[in-house]
């Protein structure tokens, strides 16, 4: 099946396909600083062998189970000696938005708000959004925002939001099959020509905060212990 380049980013490069999906090509870009790791990164700092393959077992994995839970997501199929996934179409919201679940007072949460809360504490699967803009830092907004800036209705918040609660319960369950414990987690959402909201881009361990007897996996040591 022919497949047209539509966009080179940072981890995937993106293709479109004679019947109107889209295929996305997992590489073993990293994004990181000065050869270092960060899965917070901007930009590309280094490669990594097996990153792209093992990221993209992580997400058919994870999507199976979303989908089977009566979930909509953009996937479709994988090719796994290919490093590849068919996925629908999808439209991001404004010019991206990443949507973050947070079961753990940590990282940027616990940097904002540590005057009224302690390191690690348990959160209620709280739900929080920032624009896709790395120059910006990827600023937080709230729904009144989104609502304001036409990026989306607050209906659809609310029905981004209560997705985002029941994917990151389906994560948190399986990593806790694993002797693991999911502290956040980052995913994307888009929606379909006919509107309907879907959870898109991958579910993979750079996507996920983890620890294991009280000590952070790193995600790479998360995605081998994960299929050990």
């Amino acid at each position: 099946m022919n497949a047209k380049p539509v966009r080179t980013g940072k981890t995937k490069d993106v293709f479109e396909l004679e019947n109107g999906n889209y295929l996305l090509k997992f590489k073993d870009d990293c994004t990181g600083e000065d050869g270092v790791f960060d899965p917070g990164a901007n930009s590309v700092g280094l490669k990594i062998d097996g990153v792209g393959d093992v990221n993209l077992r992580m997400s058919v994995y994870f999507f199976e189970k979303i989908n089977a839970a009566g979930i909509y997501t953009h996937y479709l199929s994988a090719d796994l000696e290919n490093t590849t996934m068919e996925v629908l179409p999808a439209r991001p919201f404004g010019n991206g938005l990443e949507v973050i679940c947070r079961h753990k007072a940590v990282g940027s949460f616990f940097r904002r708000y540590s005057d009224y809360i302690e390191e690690g504490a348990d959160l209620p699967a709280y739900v929080e959004m920032t624009f896709k803009n790395d120059e910006k830092g990827d600023p937080l907004v709230i729904k009144d925002a989104l609502v304001c800036l036409g990026v989306m209705s607050e209906e659809q918040y609310e029905e981004i939001k209560a997705m985002t609660q029941k994917v990151t319960q389906i994560v948190a369950d399986e990593l806790l099959k694993k002797g693991m414990v999911l502290y956040d987690i980052k995913l994307e959402y888009g929606y379909d020509r006919e509107g309907k909201i879907m959870l898109i881009d991958e579910v993979a361990s750079g996507n996920m905060r983890v620890y294991k007897d009280g000590s952070y996996i790193d995600p790479l040591t998360l995605s081998s212990l994960f299929f050990a």
